[in-house]
């Protein structure tokens, strides 16, 4: 988790990146290579947040 105390916001808040993770998805850090979702697969990843979320 990173946090940015030092940026102006006029509501303070926490902001969170949700990274699917892959084995050999080469993240490093904060920073990871960036690719497209396969069709349906952004939805089958917020359906199963929310079902985690939810529980």
């Amino acid at each position: 988790m990173a946090i940015n105390n030092t940026v102006s916001q006029s509501v303070p808040h926490l902001h969170l990146h949700v990274v699917p993770r892959t084995k050999g998805d080469g993240l490093r850090g904060f920073f990871w290579p960036r690719t497209k979702y396969a069709a349906g697969e952004m939805d089958d990843y917020a359906t199963r947040l929310r079902a985690q979320l939810d529980s």
